[in-house]
């Protein structure tokens, strides 16, 4: 039964059968004029007795005869037509490409020159990305004077969204580990085995950090497992960025000096075939992650099976059924008045 509800995935194999429907309308004038032509006209004075008359049972329900035929004529259109019911199904085939985002969370990513500063407008940023590649296993690594795995790679994106929102400022003390959050990363893509690895790293800072892990020993590591770091600096080019800073006497905005080491960033991934990016501001960066989305594209091969049912099968038995119901009661109930 469910079969014939669902309506959008019935097709007719020879819908041209239902040129058929158009001898109905010809059938029933055709019946209308011979009942005409066949009744015997009598001429009388008055009307009045013949309008009382009864006209009996068997003459008001004649034309039930006449309505079978009609039915069992569209039924067997219909089975004619060869109603199917489609099911499609597909096999979905992909060469994932293994991402871990890697990003600062030092105290400067509080700066104000993105809206509403750098930290937030890099989670909303990417949050876009991971929707934006579904087949994908992606991960996240946050480092500041350490580096902590907030997810591991997964599928499953709906979790990884759910860490990047809850990113916050101070989870981790406040200087900067290049050299720590690159190794983390790395670290999280040893065993992938994924066609590409891949590491988007965001810092607005320079590496203050140097133990236990410089960004010279994390950069040597991530070319020993072949992984590809896009480096991405945060920060305007005016030099100075605004910042909300707590003091004594409230929140005050100050100025702070943008420093952002270009020359490693741009080292760490020309070494490992990725590729850096400066980000001024949340449509540049935006632009960034979508070029980064192009040059990593995944592969996916969808093949498509579609499988048919047949539903000719219960039309046809309903137009036998009528068909054989009208002969029958033609020839015996009706048999008197046809």
């Amino acid at each position: 039964m469910s079969a014939f509800l669902d309506w959008k995935h019935i097709t007719f194999a020879q819908p041209f059968f239902f040129l058929l429907l158009l001898l109905i309308p010809f059938i029933i004038w055709w019946q209308v004029r011979g009942r005409r032509r066949d009744n015997p006209v009598l001429r009388l004075t008055t009307l009045s007795g013949i309008n009382m008359a009864n006209k009996g049972v068997k003459a008001t329900f004649r034309p039930i005869l006449f309505a079978l035929r009609i039915i069992s004529l569209i039924c067997l259109t219909i089975a004619l037509a060869r109603p199917q019911s489609s099911n499609t199904t597909e096999n979905i085939d992909t060469e994932g490409i293994d991402i871990v985002l890697a990003l600062d969370v030092s105290g400067s990513m509080l700066a104000e020159d993105f809206h509403p500063n750098r930290v937030e407008a890099a989670k909303a940023i990417a949050m876009k990305f991971v929707d934006a590649r579904p087949t994908d296993r992606i991960g996240l690594v946050i480092f500041a004077s350490e580096s902590f795995t907030m997810c591991p790679i997964t599928i499953d994106h709906n979790v990884l969204k759910d860490q990047i929102s809850e990113i916050k400022i101070g989870m981790l003390e406040q200087q900067t580990g290049i050299g720590l959050g690159l190794a983390t990363a790395v670290d999280r893509l040893r065993h992938s085995k994924g066609k590409s690895k891949v590491v988007i790293l965001m810092t607005d800072g320079v590496n203050n950090v140097s133990v236990p892990v410089s960004p010279l020993s994390a950069l040597e590591i991530a070319k020993v497992y072949k992984v590809k770091v896009y480096t991405i600096g945060i920060g305007t080019n005016a030099g100075e960025a605004p910042i909300s800073v707590p003091t004594p006497m409230g929140v005050q905005r100050q100025m702070m000096k943008v420093e952002i080491d270009e020359a490693l960033l741009r080292q760490i991934s020309a070494e490992t075939n990725g590729k850096y990016y400066r980000a001024t501001g949340n449509s540049s960066l935006e632009n960034i992650y979508k070029d980064i989305d192009k040059l990593e594209k995944t592969k996916v091969d969808i093949t498509s099976f579609k499988h048919y049912a047949e539903l000719f099968f219960p039309f046809a038995i309903i137009a036998i059924i009528c068909l054989a119901l009208e002969m029958l009661l033609r020839y015996t109930v009706f048999r008197s008045i046809t």
